[in-house]
């Protein structure tokens, strides 16, 4: 017993005896590698061409099921993958084979019958039309001819099953373009050996069940071939009927739906027209099926309805005299929009309808003017129509109800709000401002009735659609937006949904509220004391910090207590840490206005309290939980610096130049902040310096702030590149590269500030170098930061090259080991390190050197990686060095790819001289045009992995 359960070792034989083996050990191994190791060799032997000797075997009705599967899989295989292995003369013996096996297994395993099914289709697909003319009419004919042995059903069944699988191979089949187009035009044609036969069965009234499904099914499968509409009428009209039968429903919805849905389609606008009266004689049905609660039916109804508008919408408008129809079937589509119950608990049919209404409003507005204003005439009714319904069907359900719903079905239905706000946001393009004045008075009304109090679900979606429009239209010119302001406090405010929404729309309005800042204290007490509500924390603070970013001029009289509330909240942890995050970017905006006292005041009482903490914290040894606090005040310090800008760079709204403030004289607040606390920052690095998260924030604080201050970041360069240099020295880490990177970005024109960042990005760099001989594998990240740096350099100061301590040869060797890392994203910066190198050959004579006597090295990597052993997404960026290459050393280049492409097997076995040949004509050719060069490389490269003209290259 012991020998069954080893792995076939593989060297074994295919045969049927071995396969039969590794199949149990498959199926019945405990041990998984052992299955692993079964499955490796069964792929092998599927393969191997002892299959087509074994496939027959293991198909002996003797057998398991399992094990005829696994022959019947094999000799599909070998047909569809290896059809040129196959010589023409054994054709047919093929062909009668698998016919006489499909006949024995019409009684027999579906699973089995199938894949021969399968395996017959893909021969027919490589033969038709030359070697197999009539494929479809002489399977039909085989099937139908008498058989003793098999049962007609069973022989009816099989044939149905062998033509629904037909088209599906052929979707899905390896067949090159040019053979597809061919293919698909003569099933197209055979078409007319099939549909008959289907109507046929499904008319005839002793036809069971399951025929009739199966019958169905092989119509959906044969519309996907762009089959005319007008030559499914019949089977169409025949699945209308079947809609009756609720054991046929399913199957006959996907019919209907497909033939409809064929792009083709539209081309026959006679039998579309035709169409819309079965269709809209669903509505009894559907009605029934709602008031009965069956989501399935209404479900399946609906599709069809969409299916039908969504698809054709165009058409059918274009057929003015017809427009009655056309719409009654709009109407029937609102209906399934409004269908009654909460999304998704009560039903799951009326988020299928959202698309339907944007292809309407587009094919509308794409008219003419005439054409467009009679349309709109009678849409703009339909679509005011269409925002009830939508706002009804985004109301919450009752609190008790709401709170039996799981989290799951609570999240579906927040997707299926945004869904509604998109299309009412779409709407407003048809409706206009008119919509907010409805949405306006509705919500009036429904504020100021005392007599019927309204539930808050009705407010929260009038304001809920309010908010999807104000979010992305510009409302600044809207007249109803004041009362709309002076309306929200008069809400009552009794849960959390509505709160959510009150905040959210007050945010989409806060640019209006900047060219309105007389409205501001209307509406900002709500925000300030929401903000002390977990439950509001999201909507409340992302609120917050719009209104500091908007309106930050206009916010200094409120700033000490928008400060002092936020303090108190954030003292008191009410919020996750990436609220608090946003919080302290609200406060920064808003400093940003203040005068420098004012900004410095607040800063100190603001930080000071964190400062003491990391002051603490500094002492302690270090420990996973005082890590967490560490670089969670280190995060608040970095989003607050990251807004406060009191040089107004962000500001480019022409409406602001009136407001901007005085330019301010003496350091900027955040560099005074800086340098208080620089040595604490430094105390804490000395003992978290193996943390690479704590030195990411710590690299975070000045990043964002040098990024923020610009020039005004001077003041603290040397001190900074000091502290990097020891730090990247210790340990090397890729933030203080990133870091070191920003510098040489910002400074790179400022000869008094620059040596210190010139003596970083040497230091830097030796460091590197010496940590590429150690071996740099374990650091891609490092690698990834470190190539980026040089390309910087290349770009902002190219005269560091010039250096006499920068090994230039070095730096380009360790480019050169980089382009043969696994990690993506590390030789994407590898390709632009060199991208920026090679045009500096003629300018920059170190760089021009090391180019002309190491440049082979560097060509033969790149070719390596296009020859298979980089992804197929790198081609592109290595296609720009072979441009630039040609570009800037074009008569090194030449000689280079040639000694290259000499090589046996290289880049690829695959490749032939002649194809390699071709590729570097081409390549030396095109100094102009480098998408040109892209997409010889992608050629080439799919050409060396042996991928050409194969379905992988569909996508690429």
């Amino acid at each position: 017993m012991e020998r069954r359960a080893e792995a076939p070792p593989q060297g074994l034989d295919f045969t049927v005896e071995n396969v039969e083996k590794a199949l149990h050990q498959l199926y019945y191994d405990p041990n998984i590698e052992n299955k692993n190791l079964a499955q490796k060799w069964l792929m092998q032997a599927q393969v191997s061409p002892q299959a087509w000797h074994f496939s027959w075997l293991l198909l002996n009705m003797d057998k398991v099921p399992e094990i005829q599967y696994f022959g019947a899989s094999a000799l599909h295989i070998k047909i569809s993958r290896y059809w040129n292995d196959i010589p023409a003369d054994q054709y047919e013996s093929l062909k009668s084979q698998l016919f006489t096996q499909i006949t024995r297994f019409a009684g027999g395993s579906k699973i089995v019958l199938t894949r021969l099914c399968v395996a017959l289709a893909s021969l027919a697909l490589s033969m038709m039309p030359e070697a197999w003319p009539c494929a479809v009419a002489d399977m039909v004919r085989m099937f139908q001819a008498e058989d003793s042995n098999v049962d007609g059903r069973a022989r009816c069944l099989a044939l149905l099953e062998l033509l629904t699988v037909l088209p599906e191979e052929f979707q899905t089949s390896r067949l090159p373009q040019y053979r597809k187009g061919q293919v698909r035009s003569v099933l197209a044609q055979e078409c007319g050996s099939v549909f008959p036969l289907l109507e046929q069965l499904l008319q005839q009234q002793d036809s069971p069940g399951f025929i009739k499904q199966k019958v169905l099914k092989c119509f959906s499968s044969w519309v996907q071939l762009e089959i005319p509409l007008m030559d499914c009428e019949n089977l169409i009209q025949a699945a209308f009927t079947s809609l009756q039968d609720p054991e046929l429903f399913d199957t006959a919805v996907e019919a209907v739906v497909n033939a409809i849905s064929q792009p083709d389609a539209q081309r026959y606008v006679n039998t579309l027209l035709k169409l819309i009266p079965p269709v809209l004689g669903l509505q009894e049905q559907l009605r029934q099926a709602v008031q009965s609660g069956d989501m399935e039916t209404s479900h399946g109804i609906c599709r069809i309805a969409v299916a039908l508008g969504e698809n054709h919408s165009r058409a059918l408008l274009d057929q003015v005299e017809h427009w009655q129809s056309f719409l009654a079937l709009v109407n029937m589509i609102m209906f399934c929009t409004g269908i009654p119950g909460h999304y998704p608990v009560n039903e799951t049919t009326s988020s299928l309808t959202l698309t339907f209404w944007y292809t309407l409003q587009d094919d509308i507005l794409s008219f003419e003017p005439d054409k467009q204003a009679v349309y709109q005439q009678v849409y703009r009714p339909v679509y005011f129509q269409l925002v009830d319904v939508l706002l009804h069907k985004a109301q919450f359900p009752s609190d008790e109800e709401y709170g039996f719903w799981s989290s799951d079905e609570k999240e579906q239905f927040r997707i299926y709000r945004v869904d509604i706000s998109d299309t009412l946001m779409y709407v407003y393009e048809m409706l206009g401002a008119e919509l907010l004045s409805s949405l306006y008075d509705k919500l009036g009304r429904l504020l100021t009735n005392t007599e019927q109090p309204s539930t808050w679900q009705h407010t929260e979606a009038l304001l809920y659609g309010f908010q999807s429009i104000a979010e992305t239209i510009d409302v600044n010119y809207s007249d109803v937006v004041p009362g709309l302001i002076g309306l929200i406090p008069r809400i009552s405010i009794s849960n959390v949904q509505l709160a959510d929404t009150v905040m959210f729309t007050i945010g989409a309005l806060s640019e209006w509220l900047a060219d309105h800042p007389v409205m501001i204290n209307n509406v900002l007490p709500l925000v300030l004391q929401a903000l002390g509500n977990p439950e509001l924390s999201i909507s409340s603070v992302s609120t917050l910090k719009k209104i500091c970013r908007e309106c930050k001029y206009d916010l200094p009289p409120y700033a000490a207590n928008i400060v002092a509330v936020s303090q108190e909240v954030l003292m008191k942890q009410i919020h996750k840490t990436s609220q608090c995050m946003w919080l302290m970017q609200a406060l920064g905006f808003l400093l940003s206005a203040l005068q420098v006292e004012e900004i410095l005041k607040n800063l100190h009482s603001l930080i000071t309290p964190y400062i003491q903490q990391l002051e603490k914290l500094a002492d302690e040894t270090p420990n996973p939980s005082n890590k967490l606090a560490i670089i969670h005040i280190l995060g608040l310090l970095s989003n607050l610096f990251t807004t406060l800008d009191i040089s107004h760079h962000d500001d480019d709204h022409e409406s602001n130049e009136v407001k901007k403030l005085p330019v301010q004289q003496g350091p900027n607040p955040v560099v005074v902040v800086l340098q208080q606390v620089f040595q604490l920052i430094q105390k804490v690095l000395s003992k978290w310096l193996n943390d690479a998260q704590v030195v990411e924030s710590v690299c975070a604080i000045f990043e964002k702030s040098v990024k923020t201050l610009l020039d005004d970041f001077a003041p603290m360069v040397p001190q900074l590149c000091e502290m990097l240099g020891q730090m990247y020295s210790t340990i090397p880490q890729a933030s203080a590269i990133d870091l070191t990177r920003q510098l040489v970005h910002i400074f790179a024109h400022e000869p008094a500030h620059f040596p210190p960042i010139k003596a970083l990005f040497l230091l830097v760099t030796s460091v590197t170098l010496t940590l590429f001989q150690q071996g740099p594998r374990d650091h891609p990240d490092i690698v990834d930061s470190f190539m980026q740096l040089l390309a910087q350099a290349l770009k902002r100061k190219p005269d560091l090259f010039l250096c006499s301590n920068l090994d230039v040869k070095a730096v380009f060797q360790c480019g050169v080991l980089s382009l043969k890392f696994p990690e993506a994203p590390t030789v994407k910066a590898s390709c632009g390190f060199f991208t920026e190198l090679l045009p500096r050959c003629g300018e920059i004579a170190p760089v021009g050197q090391v180019v002309h006597e190491n440049g082979k090295v560097l060509l033969q990597a790149v070719l390596e990686g296009v020859g298979g052993q980089a992804s197929r997404s790198l081609m592109d960026h290595f296609a720009e060095i072979l441009f630039a290459l040609n570009k800037h050393c074009f008569s090194y280049l030449s000689v280079w790819i040639k000694e290259a492409m000499q090589q046996d097997g290289f880049p690829s076995a695959r490749v032939s001289p002649e194809q390699k040949e071709t590729f570097s004509q081409q390549i030396l050719r095109e100094r102009v045009n480098k998408r040109r060069v892209k997409e010889m490389v992608k050629e080439f490269t799919l050409l060396c992995r042996g991928l050409h003209g194969t379905e992988y290259t569909a996508d690429y």
